[in-house]
């Protein structure tokens, strides 16, 4: 076709051999070859001229579209295989949501403005089970967590708080150590949704000298925070979930010798595609 095309630019075989760089027997040779897959004549040639036919005329048209669609279906394909093109979903827990995501999507767009990204707010354990069955590319979790086939890269750290409400009767004490807390009716992120991170927590409580007394589990985080802001129920949380909403309530910090909270970018263990890769060298190389 691109032989056709020069012939049908330049109407000369000799002109059209020199910009393709070919002889003048060889490109007559695909010439004609193509006539005969085709079943008709292309051009009218003599000694003195060569002109389009019909069929010649429409054939242009074709050829140069076809040509055009092979080279942006390559150029496509190669940058697939560069990860700059395809969908990458995503998913994150909401304490993830205001610290991590919005900056890492947005920077991440402004270098691959070509990648979809899908972003899915779930909770641990289902992030762990889409991961596993491949309806889910990258996950943000809450750690500890762990699962077969898949790894771990914490991104962030946290010190945790006690949460009360300013109504409280230990918000306004002066002097407070996490045993005044022995109990007290606890508002905690269920196990159901983040095994790891509830068993930490209880932790946290038992190396104080008591067990939480468990008043309601929940499945988000900041659910926990306003059923804490509007009652008399306390929790232990991340220090960035309350700082974005502290509306009602007062902190206690923890010492960080107690124990982090951390955030882990989490993939399968098998090699990922240049997309993934993109993705996480960048989720990596950002600071939060």
């Amino acid at each position: 076709m691109r032989s056709f095309l020069a012939v049908a630019d330049a109407l000369s075989f000799v002109r059209a051999s020199q910009v393709l760089h070919l002889s003048q027997p060889a490109l007559t040779t695909q010439i004609q070859q193509l006539e005969e897959e085709l079943g008709v004549p292309l051009f009218f040639r003599n000694k003195r001229r060569v002109e389009l036919t019909d069929a010649g005329r429409l054939f242009v048209g074709e050829a140069t579209e076809v040509l055009d669609r092979t080279a942006k279906a390559v150029e496509r394909v190669r940058r697939a295989s560069r990860g700059e093109i395809g969908l990458l979903r995503i998913g994150f827990v909401s304490s993830a949501a205001l610290g991590i995501i919005p900056s890492l999507a947005s920077t991440f767009r402004r270098k691959y403005p070509h990648v979809q990204l899908e972003l899915l707010n779930l909770r641990t354990t289902t992030q762990l089970e889409q991961l596993a069955d491949r309806t889910l590319d990258v996950g943000f979790v809450r750690l500890p967590a762990q699962q077969r086939g898949l790894t771990f890269a914490p991104i962030h750290s946290e010190p945790f708080v006690v949460v009360m409400s300013k109504q409280h009767r230990l918000a306004s004490k002066k002097t407070f150590a996490l045993k005044d807390l022995a109990g007290e009716k606890f508002v905690l992120y269920g196990r159901r949704w983040a095994p790891g991170f509830f068993d930490q927590v209880t932790r946290i409580c038992s190396d104080a000298g008591f067990t939480p007394d468990l008043a309601q589990e929940t499945g988000e985080m900041y659910t926990a925070l306003a059923l804490v802001a509007a009652g008399e129920d306390v929790s232990i949380l991340p220090r960035s979930v309350v700082l974005s909403q502290a509306h009602g309530v007062v902190t206690r910090p923890l010492s960080k010798t107690l124990g982090l909270s951390e955030i882990a970018l989490v993939t399968r263990e098998e090699k990922l595609s240049s997309t993934i890769d993109n993705f996480v060298a960048m989720a990596k190389r950002l600071r939060y």
